[in-house]
């Protein structure tokens, strides 16, 4: 895929050094699809390559009124998908980008305004150096209401940043988290009116790159900061691919999707 091809992210790279990658899905509130994903891997890629690229802001389209409101599929998409083969449908989990986030040497913020549910909390959890989030946003952690399991690492990352025990209560019972929340808890840096939030997220940016961020020292501070838990990573997605497998074929998944449907609560069996 090449950056011109896009059409879920809006990319847009400065002569500063800052890059900014929109989720701009605004018809279904900046759903992300196997798509989006494929193409903030690729602005990843072209900013590896791009010495004046020196930072990324992620952020969703004011238009979607919301950062991402999680996965979107329908049948109809995979015909769309034949155009690109770099996509793995088996790669529920997302371990390509995950890791290509991990392994990622500049600094990435995340500015999350509006609501993020589901990968669009489990993605900047991995794949941001800094969250900011607007004080009106709210996180989703709805995988047990969907009968499934969290993506992009976060079985590991959660408990790290969290503890086992309320990790364990955030996906157990899935409750909707206040941006407030989310920084008592520690799964962002700051809190913001919605207004400064870009603004404060284009500051933080600029002390990261010279003449006032140590660029290189930053980037050896990041690889060695990861280092460690790559290869926990790695296998902790292979177990989310193959739980995720799993839980997409059960009696319980169908009945979540058909509750969603019909805007009531799920009916659940175990299986």
């Amino acid at each position: 895929m090449q950056t011109e091809d896009f059409e879920d992210i809006i990319y847009q790279k400065e002569e500063n050094g800052i890059c900014t990658a929109t989720i701009s899905r605004p018809e279904n509130r900046n759903a992300v699809t196997y798509i989006s994903f494929l193409e903030l891997y690729t602005v990843l890629e072209d900013m590896e390559k791009d010495k004046n690229a020196k930072v990324l802001i992620i952020t969703g389209d004011p238009k979607g009124k919301a950062f991402t409101s999680g996965g979107f599929f329908k049948p109809e998409m995979l015909e769309k998908m034949k155009k690109y083969p770099e996509i793995d449908l088996m790669d529920i989990a997302q371990k390509k980008l995950t890791m290509k986030f991990w392994n990622f040497t500049k600094p990435v913020i995340a500015a999350i305004n509006g609501m993020a549910i589901g990968g669009g909390i489990t993605m900047p959890l991995v794949g941001a150096d800094l969250i900011y989030i607007a004080e009106d946003a709210w996180l989703g952690f709805f995988f047990s209401k969907r009968a499934i399991i969290p993506e992009f690492s976060s079985s590991f990352l959660l408990p790290l940043l969290v503890g086992f025990q309320k990790a364990k209560e955030i996906c157990f019972y899935g409750d909707k988290i206040t941006a407030q929340k989310a920084y008592e808890l520690g799964l962002v840096n700051k809190v913001l009116p919605s207004e400064e939030l870009i603004p404060f997220a284009r500051e933080q940016a600029l002390k990261l790159i010279p003449p006032r961020g140590p660029s290189l020292s930053l980037k050896l501070m990041k690889k060695t900061m990861h280092a460690y838990f790559k290869d926990i990573l790695e296998k902790i997605l292979d177990l989310e691919n193959r739980a995720l497998r799993k839980t997409f074929t059960s009696k319980d998944f169908n009945e979540s999707m058909k509750a969603l449907k019909e805007k009531r609560d799920p009916i659940f069996i175990g299986r």
